[in-house]
């Protein structure tokens, strides 16, 4: 099917689901508000096609905006269907799906449609960490439906004929359509409002059956599948040190590697892998983006950024959310050091930091390359937590570069003297031997290993139980 495609709001559910598994709810609710015409205009499901079916055999349900039908827009009975959904759903225990195309509230409904339009935030809210929520946009999706969108887990768009915004280009002082489309799938995947971009409205619907068949369909459900890999299997990665996306694939169950919000944050990666059969967030520091022949295209210095930790740290959260492990791969020398970043970047940390140490899952850190400074505690080291921490052969783990700090402790020595000020530093202090030393490190292995030991650690952890201190919430 082609980028220039659109499906009707029924041909999207047929092509989501399971072949011949949609049952529709409420085909006959309609609108019931009269006002400036509104008695005269037929309203076919009242805009939203709603009901369950199945996608590998698992319950979702499901619901289409008919943008045919009064535009798509959101009426009182329109919220009303999108609720009892949800009721359903979080009685069930099985994930929501939004296909989104609609022109915004329906003006005719005025307070009507906002009620409703807040009752459907409100289900939103409870299921947030209950069951999955998925929203994907092919037509309009402005205003408090971006909100909605937002309100989500996860937020799919092909690249053309999708909108999604709170205020459209035009309404932006100084800007308008043309000059930047500030509605666009690329403007908003690069702000990290968008999770995935794909090529079509085929590839998204394709795309989310992916993903929900590697999810747990609630927060007490698992997301376990028989292995059909070789656990032992030696695995490369040249990539590692760069472009860990690369070797993310390489690690996984037959190559399996799912990338959220791929586009925001660059130099931080979120993913979902599988390990053993188990689905697992992965997390990991960039260097570099590479393509498919393993050319250069884009470079990033090996430092957190506030973008990156806030990425990271809503990753972790829908991993403890739903029971997934977390499996982190650092590589980063300090903090990204701009007057823009100063702004929010110790906020940031300190989310990444809070999301790590409050997760109860398992949670298992690689040092993949340098971990120098605070940065290297904020990336799920053992001391906020980490269950297991694996160093690979040649990692450095310390306070800073040895060339710096022998500046520092041999400020008054001479050229030849600090040379082995560095030398002492770097064995002494930075070295993966010295931190496992200290039990800060609990082994050593080489990189083509790491699949081995990722399946035996997650298997040992399988069981983990971590009871924290009883509290509402955390304040971070």
């Amino acid at each position: 099917m082609g980028s220039s495609t659109q499906m009707s709001a029924k041909d999207r559910i047929i092509a989501l689901l399971d072949e011949n598994s949609f049952v529709e709810i409420g085909a006959l609710v309609t609108k019931r508000n009269t006002d400036f015409d509104l008695k005269q205009t037929d309203a076919p499901s009242d805009g939203v096609i709603t009901g369950y079916g199945l996608i590998d055999g698992s319950l979702v349900y499901v619901y289409s905006q008919d943008a045919t039908v009064l535009h798509g827009t959101i009426g009182e009975m329109h919220a009303k269907k999108i609720v009892r959904l949800y009721d359903m759903a979080l009685k069930t225990g099985a994930p929501v799906i939004g296909l989104v195309d609609c022109a915004g509230l329906r003006l005719q409904e005025a307070t009507d449609a906002l009620a409703g339009f807040g009752e459907v935030y409100f289900k939103q809210t409870l299921a947030s960490g209950v069951i999955p929520q998925f929203t994907a946009v092919f037509g309009t999706c402005g205003g408090g439906s971006a909100v909605s969108a937002a309100l989500s887990d996860f937020t799919f768009m092909p690249k053309s004929n999708a909108k999604l915004f709170v205020n459209s280009p035009n309404a932006l002082e100084g800007n308008f359509t043309a000059k930047c489309d500030t509605a666009s799938a690329e403007y908003q995947a690069a702000a990290g409002v968008v999770d995935v971009v794909m090529e079509d409205e085929a590839a998204v619907l394709t795309g989310i059956r992916t993903l929900v068949s590697v999810l747990p369909a609630n927060n007490e459900a698992e997301a376990v599948v028989d292995c059909l890999d070789d656990l032992n299997r030696a695995v490369s990665f040249d990539a590692l040190y760069a472009d860990p996306a690369k070797a993310l694939a390489d690690l996984s169950d037959n190559n399996f590697y799912f990338e959220v919000k791929a586009e925001y944050a660059k130099e931080m990666v979120t993913a979902f892998i599988q390990i053993d059969g188990m689905t697992v967030g992965a997390i990991a520091n960039r260097t570099a983006v590479l393509d498919d022949n393993g050319k250069t295209t884009d470079k990033f210095d090996a430092v957190l950024t506030a973008a990156g930790c806030e990425k990271a740290a809503q990753f972790v959260k829908f991993c403890d959310a739903f029971g997934l492990p977390v499996v982190t791969f650092t590589n980063v020398n300090g903090y990204k050091a701009t007057m823009e970043e100063e702004k929010s970047i110790a906020v940031a940390a300190a989310k990444l930091t809070a999301a790590f140490a409050g997760a109860t899952v398992a949670k298992i850190n690689i040092v993949s390359g340098i971990a120098y400074g605070s940065t290297y505690i904020v990336m799920n080291s053992k001391h906020i937590g980490a269950d297991m921490v694996f160093a690979v052969e040649g990692a450095k783990i310390g306070m800073m570069d040895a060339g710096l700090a022998a500046q520092i402790l041999a400020a008054d020595k001479n050229a030849e003297e600090r040379a082995d000020v560095k030398k002492a530093y770097d064995e002494l202090q930075n070295s993966a031997e010295s931190a496992a030393k200290r039990g800060y490190v609990d082994a050593i292995v080489s990189a083509d290993s790491l699949r081995q030991h990722l399946s035996y650690a997650l298997g040992m952890l399988y069981s983990k139980r971590d009871n924290q201190p009883a509290k509402k919430h955390s304040t971070i």
